[in-house]
C-alpha cells in the first residue's frame, strides 16, 4: 500500500487532499493542532503535532518511520497567520509562522528523504499572497514566498528519480479559516476576483490530484485563483 503524509490534514484543504489520497488507496498520516479529530476514516491516522514545536515534529517523523519503510507522497500543507500590523509584530510571532510553514516542512522533507522511493510526489500548499504583497499580514506573504522557493529548490535534490515537487498556489478558498473574515472584506475580495467568489476546497484538491497523476509536472507553482486581482 502506498503511504502519504499530509500536514494540517484534518480540516479545509488538508482534509480534502487526505480524502482524495484515501480514495486513491493510500494510507495517510496527518498532523493537526487544536481540538481532537474525532472522525473515523479507514487507513487514516491523525496525530496531534504542533509544528511550531520542533520536538513534536521530530516525534511525528520518528513515529511514521517506525510504522513504514516508504513514503510515496508528502503534502506540506500546514500554515498559520497571526493578524497584527507590521509594527505590532513581535519576534516570536515571526518565528512561529516561519517554523510552521517553512522550517518544519524543510525538516520533514530532509528526514523523510531516505524513505521516499523513486516516482513519488511532494506537494506544497503555497498562496497567491506569496506572489503579491499581502494587504494585512506581511509575514504570511513572506512565509508562502519561502514555501514556493523551497518547492523549486527541492526539484534539484530529486533530479533523475522521477519524484516530482510542485506547489499549488490558491487564491481565496472557502475553508474554516476564511469563515472568520468579516463579510465586508469577503465582498472586497470577490470584487477583485474575476469569478466573484472563493474557490471550493474540491476545486483546489483537483489541482493536487493533477500533480499526483501527471509525472511530467515538476517544479511548478500552479495558480488556482479565479482570476484574482484581474483589475
Amino acid at each position: 500500500m502506498k503511504v502519504a503524509v499530509v500536514t494540517g490534514g484534518t480540516s479545509g484543504m488538508g482534509l480534502g487532499v487526505a480524502r482524495m489520497l484515501l480514495g486513491k488507496g493510500y494510507y495517510v498520516y496527518a498532523t493537526y493542532v487544536g481540538s481532537d479529530f474525532m472522525e473515523k476514516l479507514d487507513n487514516f491516522e491523525a496525530i496531534k503535532t504542533d509544528q511550531a514545536n520542533r520536538g513534536e515534529v521530530y516525534d511525528f517523523i520518528n513515529y511514521v518511520k517506525g510504522e513504514t519503510d516508504h513514503l510515496d507522497c508528502l503534502v506540506c500543507n500546514a500554515g498559520m497567520s497571526i493578524r497584527k500590523s507590521f509594527t505590532e509584530f513581535e519576534d516570536r510571532d515571526w518565528d512561529m509562522m516561519m517554523e510552521v510553514a517553512v522550517n518544519s516542512h524543510y525538516i520533514l522533507c530532509r528526514e523523510f528523504f531516505p524513505i521516499i522511493p523513486a516516482g513519488s510526489r511532494i506537494l506544497f500548499t503555497g498562496s497567491q499572497m506569496g506572489l503579491m504583497p499581502h494587504g494585512t499580514v506581511l509575514a504570511y506573504g513572506v512565509t508562502k514566498s519561502a514555501v514556493h522557493a523551497l518547492c523549486r529548490n527541492l526539484v534539484k535534490e530529486f533530479e533523475g528519480t522521477g519524484t516530482t515537487v510542485n506547489a499549488i498556489v490558491p487564491g481565496f478558498v472557502e475553508t474554516p479559516w476564511q469563515k472568520e473574515k468579516p463579510e465586508e472584506i469577503k465582498q472586497n475580495i470577490y470584487k477583485k476576483t474575476a469569478i466573484h467568489r472563493f474557490a471550493s476546497v474540491e476545486e483546489i484538491v483537483d489541482a493536487f490530484r493533477f500533480c499526483i497523476e501527471n509525472p511530467f509536472v515538476n517544479g511548478s507553482l500552479i495558480e488556482v485563483n479565479g482570476g484574482y486581482s484581474y483589475k
